[in-house]
């Protein structure tokens, strides 16, 4: 159990650690080598060049202006001072609305915080219940949970204050939520509006397309769309399985970087030709000539990348029952999108096509019928994964303990008896190691979303997002709180009778607010500080810069500015409003920590938004949904959680009054869903006309058809258009003009579409075919 004097030791540990990464970053910035690191995005747009300074040589490397270092922290009012709307424009809707999160972090709590202690903690600690349990019960606690409610004893008049604040929380976090979802939803629908032209606002990717004998996909996709959304169709691309090639790509680029390394070597001392073993990984083999040997490399793989792209192009097998189909208008797309296409619910399935650069073509290959089998085995793995990774964490959490260490170790007892060292260990050392634990958790969930089938880049880290947010829930937080407590109370346990468990089990909770002290002040205050850093890409760029750049190219290819990573930061984030909501009325001590999280985490990734990440997509806060969602959730577990406290406390007046709060929570949230949900998940036909309107009157001889010809052609081909565009153009692009159908049987398309040439003594036997059901 950690004593105040164990958390002043924490808080010394990540306050200074948390210093020392933003000292280092206010320095590191100001360096000139250091400056496509810290300020790429403003490189990828164009807007910044590598600074130069004359004179002495080293003043390209190091900055010797030493008034520059007297400002080293005017990093964080820059970081504040660019307004929302100017955000927008510059690092799009996505960007902005994830920083409103850690705002609205800090609307809910800082007014939460100032009513908890001004109310509950001299409620809490002036009376005392655990130094009378200590005695009598044999109860373990410290001096911190004196400020929680175990310190009131039961049946106590004074649960009644936890009750009206758990109601005055409860009304102000709904009020915050609300506010923002009308906010949010209003700042939708605007970006929307006054968006530039994207090919995603014209093209729908329709998936599951039926086989049909004497069609091929395309001709089918063509004639179908042709006669079912008659003067809106314009043009379609299908899907091509080139995953294979993509592979092949990848490799012969991985070739050339080699390649221009060993050439860049070898031009730096030519008296010493580079060589290389042909063995696997380079670790064993036959030493050969490095150059020669990735120049035969890439020939064998550019004899592989053509032979591949001509069986492509050639088998039919290749192409996949799905196409991203493109209309003549906004209008078009979203009556196509948001429609049910054929009688049959399970063929021609519709959706908004993903921006081009939101696309994840891998899983573009998986066909259909196949995606509910793989999801149902991920959530049967997913289970297995969440609930026995509670063995390992629950094992490490113990060892990483006074009594764990004395236990695996006995010949360390002097030593960890020590007051700094005893702190040190019960204040800091288990949430590093709980940090550390799950390191490579957001690797696994991600290659699980992505063995799902999603299509898109956002919606397999929102799904990743949500598997990391249930894991944390049942093991970082249930796992913590309800095992801990047990474990913790365990000699308790077996020596008291049944019914007096519940009573020491609700004491026991409150108590691991401490290990919650801990682990915020490690990942929430050094961990975020330590995020600015960006220590790997700084690295890699200039390993990079100094072994493979020749180029100004290859030095923007050298850049990694990354992106918020919504799969891992989200779920973060919500760990800290789970807590913040459980216990604002249960442990009020606890409110300061988070609220410093929130604003540290609002002005570190401000200045990362600005001045570094390059979001790899825009979603348009299509995820603000979820959000909303697992606050609510939070809420409610936060009630339900005082309800248990209060019954154990025998507080039978108080405790049915709470009764009505998850009810009002839940009609708040439903009135939400219903009120602003559906902004973000369909597009307004009014808005759809409104800007087709506008854009018409604007450029009325706009080439909406060469805009979007080739806008969702994989990329691998995009690439071979670079090398020899006239033949990828004949191989991969679909064609603009209609094709003849040569269907036999009319069972997919009722009538003839513009395509067919059929003459005008075949309609009646059109309308005869159109009554057959």
């Amino acid at each position: 159990m950690a004593t105040l004097q164990d958390i002043g030791v924490s808080a010394a540990i990540n306050i200074l650690s948390a210093f020392i990464f933003l000292l280092v970053f206010a320095i590191l910035r100001l360096q000139p080598f250091n400056d496509r690191v810290y300020f790429s995005k403003w490189y990828l747009k164009g807007l910044r060049s590598s600074p130069t300074h004359a004179g002495a040589f080293v003043r390209r490397f190091v900055n010797l202006d030493f008034r520059s270092y007297l400002k080293f922290l005017n990093w964080m009012p820059e970081a504040i001072r660019m307004p929302e709307p100017e955000l927008i424009d510059h690092a799009g809707l996505d960007s902005a609305v994830y920083l409103r999160i850690y705002l609205i972090g800090l609307k809910i709590f800082v007014p939460i915080a100032f009513l908890a202690w001004a109310v509950l903690v001299p409620v809490n600690y002036t009376d005392d219940n655990l130094s009378i349990a200590k005695v009598t019960a044999n109860v373990t606690a410290s001096d911190i949970d004196k400020l929680s409610i175990s310190n009131i004893p039961a049946k106590s008049q004074r649960f009644w204050s936890h009750l009206v604040m758990a109601y005055a929380f409860t009304f102000w976090t709904c009020y915050v939520l609300m506010k923002e979802y009308g906010k949010i939803a209003s700042l939708r629908l605007q970006f929307l509006a006054s968006e530039k032209r994207r090919p995603d606002q014209f093209t729908v990717l329709v998936r599951n397309v039926p086989p049909d004998p004497d069609e091929s996909v395309s001709e089918l996709v063509e004639h179908f769309f042709l006669v079912n959304h008659p003067g809106h169709y314009l043009t379609h691309q299908v899907v091509r399985d080139a995953n294979k090639l993509a592979k092949l790509v990848k490799k012969k680029k991985k070739a050339q970087n080699w390649l221009d390394y060993y050439q860049l070597k070898y031009s730096r001392n030519s008296t010493i030709k580079p060589v290389v073993k042909t063995g696997f990984l380079g670790l064993w083999g036959k030493k050969v000539d490095a150059i020669e040997f990735q120049t035969a490399e890439i020939e064998r793989l550019s004899i592989e990348i053509a032979s591949e792209r001509k069986r492509i192009s050639d088998d039919p097998k290749s192409i996949m029952p799905a196409a991203f189909v493109s209309f003549k208008s906004r209008w078009g797309a979203a009556v196509c999108a948001q429609t049910q296409q054929s009688r049959n619910p399970t063929i021609w399935l519709s959706e908004w096509a993903p921006e081009p650069r939101d696309v994840y073509w891998e899983n573009l290959a998986i066909p259909y019928v196949s995606l509910t089998i793989r999801r149902l085995i991920m959530g049967v793995a997913f289970f297995f994964l969440t609930f026995f990774f509670m063995i390992p964490i629950s094992l490490v959490q113990s060892l990483a303990s006074i009594e764990g260490i004395e236990k695996i170790a006995p010949f360390l007892k002097p030593l960890i008896e020590r007051d700094f060292v005893k702190s040190f260990v019960q204040g800091f050392l288990p949430g590093i190691v709980l940090k550390l634990f799950l390191i490579f958790l957001p690797t696994i969930l991600m290659i699980m979303a992505k063995f799902e089938g999603f299509t898109s880049l956002s919606s397999l880290e929102r799904r990743a997002a949500a598997r990391y947010y249930v894991f944390n829930f049942v093991n970082v937080f249930l796992g913590s709180v309800i095992a801990g407590a047990a474990f913790e109370q365990l000699n308790t346990f077996i020596k008291q009778s049944a019914n007096e468990i519940p009573k020491t089990i609700g004491v026991a909770i409150p108590m691991k607010a401490t290990f919650f002290i801990t682990y915020i002040m490690v990942d929430g205050w050094a961990g975020i500080a330590g995020e600015i850093l960006m220590l790997k890409p700084l690295i890699m760029f200039h390993l990079k810069n100094f072994f493979l750049v020749k180029t100004e190219k290859d030095r923007e290819e050298a850049m990694d500015p990354g992106s918020l990573g919504f799969n891992t930061g989200e779920p973060r984030i919500q760990l800290y409003f789970l807590l913040g909501l459980v216990y604002a009325t249960v442990t009020p001590l606890l409110l300061p920590f988070i609220i410093v999280f929130f604003a540290l985490g609002f002005v570190v990734f401000r200045h990362q938004i600005i001045n570094v990440y390059n979001q790899e997509y825009e979603s348009a806060a299509a995820f603000w949904p979820d959000v909303h969602g697992r606050i609510i959730y939070a809420l409610i577990f936060s009630q339900v959680v005082l309800m248990g406290l209060l019954s154990t406390k025998k507080a039978a007046q108080s405790t049915p009054f709470l009764i009505a709060l998850p009810v009002i929570t839940i009609s708040f949230h439903l009135y939400c869903k219903g009120r602003y949900e559906p902004a973000f998940i369909r597009y307004p036909i009014e808005e759809a006309m409104m800007k087709d309107t506008l854009e018409r009157a604007r450029e009325p001889n706009l080439n909406l058809k060469g805009y979007l010809q080739t806008a969702y052609a994989h990329p691998v081909f995009k690439e071979s258009e670079e090398d020899d565009e006239a033949e990828s153009n004949e191989a991969f692009e679909t064609e603009s003009t209609l094709v003849a159908t040569k269907r036999q049987s009319r069972r997919n398309t009722p009538i003839p579409s513009k395509a067919s040439v059929p003459s005008s003594p075949s309609l009646p036997e059109v309308r005869r075919d159109r009554h057959q059901p």
